[in-house]
């Protein structure tokens, strides 16, 4: 008969935002711990449960005691176990007294030991079966195990009604340990298990009520508890009550809010309440951000985006009359929308340029000063970025000498997520052109992985100008990131700046770029140039980017490798390498490649232009005139940025670089000749390696 165990832990109320965490971890250690015993049958599963006061984990496929299990265990080495005359030694007493205790025996004789080698000496071996234990002996101690590995961000101490102290993340009061309808007997966190149980606090049927068999546990806790154990459950149906309140309306609904809200009820039920339409006129996203923020509440908008009036809660008693819940927490918002839009209003009275002087008293780092300076750093890194691009270089200027005066506002000093937002508000109240209103919340973007890029010459330029400060300024105090530390989210700064040059096809190059950032800090004693350092990183990222977006690995290496300065044309070139590797000549001209750039690697080549009058061979000549033939349609497609047809162009020359390295031998032994064939392969190698390095093609 299947066995299925269930445990579960009854608790206090547990942290909401690692509620998902906590119970995918209990379940998870619990089930690979009895795994690893032997506990559990081959091709078992478990279902992990969580709510905001219970912790379990149901697992099929149980044994009541884990198998028997032979053990070939090392003794001794035999010129340690015996003495001269060939009798056990003391060492081995000893050792053969422990393990007939292991093997549950009185005595062990020598002659039951195996002689055999252990790959250095002769050594004495000995083979018992150790007897499995009980279910309740290896859950015990797998128990134990598990609750010591659970992501608990801290540990709270509590005492038991008989005085003893114990630790875990929230109190506990309920142990359940069932294997089908038996009580395992367990003791834990000053416990015993049982088979009882609570359900909700204000819902449920019966005050405790057990559960008479593991398999009916979510059953019977969702009918008579009134608590939906499953955490993944719960909120699918969060979802669609929530989608099905909306009438038509957008709701804003947050993988982290829906997981809250999920940690914090155990029988959802959605209420839609509203607030005063005078709000409105606060901007959307303080009235949205205090919602989400401080009251969990699930904001509605229109088909447009625009927000509406009413929003949806998620709470956690299901009544026929719910005025009392609705009206209690339309009444609990009003005060926090009214402090939204007095934070607004106030905000106005000011202009962001007469907010400026203010950020010489905000500290950006000890070793680079005030947010002040490093306003004027941005200011001056967006002046030569727009100049480069031929973009207007005085808005480009305006735009980032505002971009961080928001952070001096009320608003933002409540809601710091909402830094660029508020300035780009403030900014058009001020009379600031557009583009630069814009400027300013768009120079935070790309924010994330997947977030969209500036839409605007002027954002883009700020952007780029003020993750390139940061990325520089914060690298040359010796903040560099190392391994998966990056408190600076240095590694997210340098994405940005490389999705901004690859996919809005920026002309710029990225050491001169790099290099401007750096100039900014001439004088600062504590600062060091990491530019080399900085581009190298970059490099880095830009390969986990191209591998991200599904290039193959020798084509990201055959670009990269080359350490290009700009990166407006590298999805071209990567596609071009993609073409080209297609190609019957491919493979050949690649190796060809590879081992032309190991000759050049070892002998350096002239400075000189190929003589021809010095290609004696038949083989060096044709492949001379191959390449002059060729050289006019390489020219010509890569000048016009046609990467494929560049490297296409070379195809033509497959036969001859074959012929060449059959019939001619490059290291001659007269000076001249060698030379000029060196000369001939560095062309070659130059003419090949224009797109990219070919050679990193080869097996």
């Amino acid at each position: 008969m299947k066995q299925t165990l269930l445990v579960e832990l009854l608790t206090e109320e547990l942290p909401p935002k690692v509620l998902g965490k906590l119970g995918d971890a209990f379940a998870s250690a619990l089930f690979n711990g009895l795994s690893s015993r032997t506990f559990i049958d081959d091709g078992a599963s478990f279902t992990a449960y969580a709510s905001p006061r219970r912790l379990a984990v149901e697992i099929e496929g149980v044994r009541l005691a884990s198998p028997d299990k032979q053990i070939r265990e090392k003794v001794l080495p035999v010129s340690v176990a015996l003495d001269k005359e060939g009798q056990p030694a003391a060492p081995l007493i000893k050792k053969l007294a422990a393990l007939a205790t292991l093997a549950g025996r009185e005595s062990i004789a020598l002659s039951e030991l195996e002689r055999a080698s252990d790959g250095k000496a002769d050594s004495f071996f000995f083979t018992y079966t150790a007897p499995g234990q009980s279910l309740a002996e290896g859950l015990q101690t797998t128990l134990e195990e598990s609750i010591t590995k659970l992501p608990i961000p801290k540990v709270m101490s509590y005492q038991k009604p008989d005085g003893t102290t114990v630790q875990f993340v929230r109190p506990v009061h309920g142990l359940i340990a069932l294997l089908n309808e038996t009580i395992i007997p367990l003791k834990l966190l000053g416990l015993e298990s049982s088979n009882t149980t609570l359900g909700h606090r204000f819902l449920s049927k019966e005050t405790s009520f057990s559960i008479p068999t593991a398999t009916r546990y979510a059953n019977i806790l969702q009918e008579t508890g009134r608590v939906i154990a499953g955490y993944t459950e719960r909120k699918e149906k969060i979802r669609s009550a929530l989608l099905a309140k909306a009438n038509g309306d957008q709701i804003l609904m947050p993988e982290s809010l829906l997981d809250e809200v999920t940690a914090l009820v155990e029988w959802p039920v959605v209420y839609e309440c509203n607030f005063d339409s005078a709000f409105l006129s606060v901007p959307q996203e303080c009235l949205i951000l205090t919602m989400q923020t401080n009251q969990k509440y699930f904001a509605l908008t229109d088909t447009q985006g625009k927000l509406r009036s009413r929003f949806l809660i998620v709470s956690n008693i299901e009544t026929n009359d719910a005025s009392h819940i609705i009206g209690g927490n339309e009444r609990v918002v009003r005060p926090r929308l009214s402090d939204a839009k007095f934070f607004f209003e106030q905000d106005k009275k000011k202009k962001l340029i007469d907010r400026l002087p203010g950020l010489a008293s905000v500290v950006y780092h000890n070793k680079l000063g005030s947010q002040a300076l490093r306003n004027e750093r941005v200011v001056a890194i967006a002046a030569a970025i727009a100049e480069s691009l031929g973009a207007d270089v005085a808005q480009a200027k305006r735009a980032a000498q505002l971009s961080k005066a928001d952070l001096l506002t009320d608003m933002v000093g409540e809601f710091p997520e909402l830094q660029g937002i508020m300035g780009t508000y403030y900014a058009r109240h001020d009379g600031e052109p557009e583009n630069i209103a814009l400027a300013i919340s768009e120079h935070y973007q790309p924010r994330f992985a997947g977030d969209a890029l500036p839409s605007t010459q002027t954002g883009t330029v700020v952007a780029l100008a003020d993750k390139l400060e940061t990325l520089v300024g914060i690298w040359g105090i010796g903040l560099a990131p190392t391994g998966d530390k990056d408190p600076f989210a240095l590694r997210r700064h340098a994405l940005g700046v490389l999705r901004m040059l690859i996919e809005q096809r920026l002309p710029l190059s990225l050491s001169h770029l790099l290099l401007q950032a750096a100039k900014q800090f001439q004088g600062n004693a504590q600062f060091t140039d990491p530019a080399h350092d900085a581009q190298i990183f970059v490099y880095d990222r830009l390969r986990g980017l191209l591998r991200d977006r599904g290039h193959a690995q020798d084509a990201i290496e055959a670009v990269v490798s080359q350490s290009p300065d700009r990166l407006d044309d590298i999805l071209d070139r990567l596609d071009a390498v993609k073409a080209f590797a297609a190609l019957p000549e491919a493979i050949s001209l690649a190796a060809a490649n590879k081992r032309i750039t190991n000759i050049l690697k070892k002998n350096e080549a002239p400075h000189s232009e190929v003589q021809p009058a010095l290609l004696v061979e038949p083989a060096e000549q044709r492949l001379y005139g191959a390449m002059v033939e060729a050289r006019l349609a390489v020219d010509q497609a890569f000048a016009k940025g046609d990467f494929a047809s560049t490297l296409k162009a070379l195809a033509a020359l497959r036969v001859d670089v074959d012929a060449f390295f059959n019939d001619v031998m490059v290291m001659a032994e007269d000076a001249a000749l060698r030379a000029n064939r060196l000369a001939l392969l560095q062309a070659l190698h130059a003419m090949m390696n224009r797109v990219a390095d070919i050679s990193r093609l080869a097996a």
